[in-house]
């Protein structure tokens, strides 16, 4: 069999992937996209083992056909800001993987492909074209074909023949004729892809169609193909394709399989693609014995070599000193009760003990406890099993909890471990109050490097030890064969679970000595590990919840969701289910007739902001919106939550997330109380079912008012935001007067919407094109509010313009009690418009420091309830609010706590105020 050669149209696929996959970012805050599509796309291209593979690029500057037609290309957009600082990280990839990169000076990668395909041909090889480039249909025989990644199919002849009804020899003169507006090739007028088929078919090539030109069908082609003749000359040498270019180029360094294992290893490391490791090795034959463990220093982004695209100097990420584990790390199984004894004594010596927990499951609220897992020393872990399987070695649960008990209380004792809050929370269930909380590896991770794709145990010993941790689907299987810990074989579990404590102890050593040196062990200390215990105590408390309420909505739904079927059904004049895009499809645009707004790979979309420009052409698209509302609300809110509920408790036990959010913010999940809509009556409606879990108590909301719009004003000093916020007057109405140049009195609803907008548009880094889509306004109307606000506010414009020429210059942006983010991708600063890093880099500043204030104050609330003698809990925090429940005769007095500490949580230069509201469910007290 023939061998293989894959050639690569590299920018053309770096394009598809960076519009194909949603914007990613990187542990540095680096846009990845692009660069993980690419790889992808890679090891996708490698699994289908090419002899050999390249890739082809075009060259920098414009090219001969240029000279050739001026007008070639010249409409092509600028390179997307998010995409340029990602294809030096895509050419460090590609020279990973040990791949040549070809180009030719004056030429594109077209030509280039053209030309090794020639050349591959000749040699007697196959050859595979990556890309979905037109143009290289040209090149298509039996031994040549193409491949599109985005489909996984092949396209040669016969697929040709299919789409367009002609040969590949036939390609150059179809396209000479038909044009391309993508590269502005002219082609010539009225002849389209048919009509061109049509006419090679007649007249076998474009000479023979300018030749016979009065022989064609119709009046004003005849006239058109002697008129464009020249024009359609040009554009056949516009499309043709160099084969014979003189390329300093041998095969044979193409051949695959020169992987630098050790470089994309670090690179995925850098990049955050931890999945992509695993690959590499089945790639590279590597068994575990074969992972090199020794891994060069990582590149700063910009040190690269093929492209050298314009950037910024990198951060300089943290990265800890790499310390390989000892493979043969010691792990001890208590055995019996004098063992266990003598282990009880050793750990009472101690400063420190890491203990683990391994439980019967992920729920801390319903989970019991399987073992224990210890470590005072790195090197060595012990285990205490307390359930297994029948016939095997446990101590007694009870007793092993009453001999801890002492050290868990000792504020001598600092204990630590990775995500310490579900074992405070296990704890806590059986009566135990942790004292002295050490070290967190995850949140002090976090802190570290707040965008790292995982701050997990597995990943943070790969990346920092050099260690592949057991994996737990080894242990306790996946799918239906699954095994809860109490069923797996006790030594099994003793070598995992101690291997956990060793390794998690080895990294609070080293993530706190990091943290001590970036100067964020106060940030850890005074802010993070104090609010670990408080977010147990919250996930403890819960929150009650109605589920005769949620029954109702749920019912109330289905007849409301019932009606709008049959209101489709009638207004579409047939009956069709709604969920189906192929269906809603044909409705609106096949049988209705309305204009198709943007197309996806599929075909004509039907999402949200279609169906808001198609709802003001027919009733239906409203009445989709509606069904897909009530739909959504029903399915993720109504049913769903009432199976959250727990059966001891009656209450919803939310988990509130440390080290999710990069700017800060804590994040909930199951449920997610923070994604329950309020735009709508039943979105909103959902908050009835949320009571006080006691009678005679009532919730208390206080929220902080505009809170990002005061951290604006505070770190911008803008003397006019100040003021505004200082006299009390509404800021939005404020920024109204400003923009419009009226007075307080002149400021209408509409007014006051679009400086709504404005405000935190700015915040955001809105563009006025994303602001004219927002309040459906012409671009250039919203381009000159947003010059206006910059205009009456330019201490905010130079806040922006400092911060991100800081980062720029530092790699890092910082919230106002020091939390830092790295951002790459920062460029010079210069006029408003703003890439994703940069946005994001503003963005932090506010929202971080917004997230610094709200754990501030919920940590001095905390401490305020726990020395008074108040009943009152707090249960939830939701972006800038928080939630109690509370006695009514309480409720005067926490409410004077809460605001008093809220208020004073920070001191700003601009006031800070606090909304409170108290009802008998959530929904009446907001």
């Amino acid at each position: 069999m023939p061998e293989t050669v894959y050639i690569i149209d590299t920018f053309s696929l770096m394009f598809q992937v960076f519009h194909a996959i949603p914007p990613m970012t990187g542990p540095a805050g680096q846009p990845t996209n692009a660069v993980f599509g690419f790889t992808r796309d890679l090891f996708m291209i490698l699994r289908k083992k090419p002899g050999y593979l390249l890739c082809a690029l075009d060259s920098p500057g414009p090219g001969l056909r240029s000279d050739w037609y001026p007008d070639y290309k010249a409409q092509r957009k600028e390179m997307p800001e998010d995409l340029a600082p990602q294809i030096p990280m895509i050419t460090e990839v590609i020279e990973g993987f040990g791949i040549p990169a070809v180009t030719h000076a004056g030429w594109e990668a077209d030509d280039v492909i053209a030309t090794v395909t020639r050349q591959a041909e000749a040699a007697g090889m196959e050859v595979c074209i990556v890309s979905t480039d037109k143009d290289c249909r040209q090149l298509l025989n039996e031994h040549v074909k193409m491949f599109n990644c985005r489909k996984g199919e092949y396209f040669g002849p016969p697929e040709l023949m299919e789409t367009w009804n002609i040969r590949p020899e036939q390609v150059i003169d179809f396209q000479a004729l038909v044009g391309d507006s993508v590269d502005n090739v002219p082609g010539v007028p009225l002849v389209g892809p048919k009509k061109a088929t049509a006419l090679l078919e007649q007249f076998g090539d474009l000479e023979g169609v300018l030749a016979n030109a009065e022989k064609a069908p119709g009046k004003k082609l005849r006239e058109n193909l002697v008129t464009y003749a020249d024009q359609a000359r040009i554009s056949k040498k516009l499309v043709t394709l160099s084969t014979e270019l003189p390329l300093d180029f041998n095969l044979e360094t193409a051949r695959v399989g020169n992987f630098d294992v050790d470089a994309l290893q670090q690179m995925f490391l850098d990049f955050g693609f931890r999945k992509f490791r695993d690959d590499l090795y089945d790639l590279a034959g590597l068994g575990d014995g074969d992972v090199p463990q020794d891994i060069p220093p990582a590149k700063k982004v910009g040190q690269r070599s093929l492209f050298d695209a314009a950037g910024n100097a990198a951060p300089s990420t943290w990265r800890a000193e790499v310390k390989p584990i000892e493979s043969s790390h010691d792990w001890v199984l208590i055995r019996d009760e004098d063992e266990f004894t003598e282990l009880i004594t050793l750990l009472g010596q101690a400063k420190e003990i890491c203990i683990d927990l391994e439980t019967t499951g992920l729920d801390a609220m319903r989970a019991e406890i399987v073992g224990w897992a210890v470590s005072i020393d790195p090197a060595t872990g012990y285990y205490i099993p307390v359930k297994g399987p029948a016939g095997q070695f446990t101590l007694d649960p009870q007793q092993v909890l009453d001999a801890f008990r002492p050290l868990l209380v000792d504020p001598d004792i600092a204990i630590s471990n990775q995500n310490i809050k579900y074992d405070l929370l296990v704890w806590k269930r059986l009566g135990i109050e942790v004292v002295n909380i050490g070290m967190d590896s995850m949140v002090g991770h976090y802190l570290l490097d707040a965008g790292a794709r995982s701050h997990g145990l597995d990943s943070m010993a790969d990346e920092f030890l050099k260690h592949r941790m057991i994996p737990i689907k080894d242990l306790i299987g996946t799918g239906k064969s699954q095994k809860r810990m109490d069923e797996i074989d006790v030594e099994q579990v003793a070598e995992y679970a101690a291997e956990d404590a060793c390794i998690s102890l080895r990294l609070c050593h080293l993530i706190r000595s990091q943290l001590e040196e970036q100067n964020l062990w106060t940030l850890y200390t005074e802010l993070e590990r104090p609010l670990i215990p408080i977010l147990a105590q919250m996930e403890f408390d819960g929150i009650r919840v109605d589920d005769r309420e949620l029954f109702e909505q749920s019912r109330q739904g289905e007849v409301r969701i019932n009606e709008l079927l049959e209101e489709l059904k009638e207004q579409a004049g047939r009956e069709f289910n709604p969920d189906s895009p192929k269906q809603l499809r044909e409705v609106l645009f096949d049988e209705i007739g309305l204009p198709v707004q943007k197309r996806t790979k599929t075909g004509p979309s039907t999402d949200q902001s279609v169906l808001e420009k198609l709802a003001l052409m027919h009733p239906l698209p409203a009445k989709i919106m509606e069904y897909r509302q009530l739909a959504k609300l029903k399915g993720t809110y109504l049913d769903a939550l009432p199976k959250l509920i727990h059966p001891e408790t009656g209450r919803i036990h939310a988990s509130f997330n440390q080290v999710v959010a990069a700017t800060g913010r804590l994040s909930s999940s199951d449920p997610n109380l923070q994604n329950i809509p309020i735009r709508t009556a039943e979105g909103r409606r959902i908050r009835k079912a949320f009571i006080p879990g006691e009678p005679g108590w009532k919730l208390l909301c206080c929220d902080y008012s505009q809170i990002e719009l005061r951290m604006l004003a505070h770190f911008s000093g803008d003397e006019a935001l100040r003021e505004a916020f200082q006299t009390g007057m509404d800021i939005h109405t404020a920024v109204a007067c400003e923009v419009f140049e009226v007075d307080e009195e002149h400021v209408d609803s509409d007014m006051r919407r679009v400086a709504k907008a404005v405000n935190f548009g700015v915040i955001y880094g809105q563009s006025p094109f994303g602001l004219a889509a927002a309040l459906n306004i012409p671009h250039e109307q919203a381009a000159e509010f947003i010059n206006n606000y910059f205009d009456r506010y330019p201490g905010v414009e130079n806040f922006i313009h400092s911060t991100l020429e800081e980062c720029h210059r530092a790699g890092y942006v910082y919230t106002v009690l020091g939390r830092r983010r790295p951002i790459t991708g920062i460029k010079n600063v210069t006029g408003r418009n703003r890439n994703m890093p940069e946005r994001t880099a503003i963005n932090t500043v506010i929202q971080g420091s917004a997230a610094d204030l709200i754990k501030q104050a919920m940590i001095n609330i905390h401490n305020r309830l726990q020395s008074s003698d108040l009943q009152s809990r707090m249960l939830l925090q939701i972006h800038d609010e928080l939630v109690f429940e509370a006695p009514v005769g309480e409720l005067e007095e926490l409410s004077q706590l809460v605001k008093t500490e809220m208020e004073a949580a920070m001191e700003l230069d601009v006031p800070l105020l606090v909304d409170m509201k108290h009802g008998d469910n959530w929904l009446d007290a907001k």
